[in-house]
């Protein structure tokens, strides 16, 4: 299940390069329509400063949240009973993506 967790992490960052380099020349309009629905926010990327890592994951998550929402988390927090994520974004709105 680790590789799982790490397959979707690097899928995510791959989507999330091409999504900002995008943005970094204009280029990018913002789609929500395949959203799955995660409204709360992410937390602060502040929190994580003693890991430039994560606290990199976690200002991309806050900044273009409509992409990591429409992305599926391979990690099965979505069927997970202590979860119930709904996108990979719903693993920003708490410390499990730096886990």
């Amino acid at each position: 299940m680790r590789l799982s967790r790490l397959t979707s992490l690097l899928m995510a960052l791959a989507v999330i390069s091409m999504v900002t380099a995008d943005i970094a020349i204009g280029q990018t309009a913002k789609d929500e329509s395949l959203r799955m629905g995660e409204k709360r926010t992410t937390l602060d990327p502040d929190i994580f400063a003693g890991n430039p890592r994560i606290k990199e994951a976690y200002q991309v998550a806050k900044d273009i949240p409509w992409v990591l929402d429409s992305i599926y988390c391979f990690c099965y927090c979505k069927e997970s009973p202590a979860f119930r994520h709904k996108s990979l974004l719903s693993c920003y709105v708490d410390n499990h993506a730096s886990m």
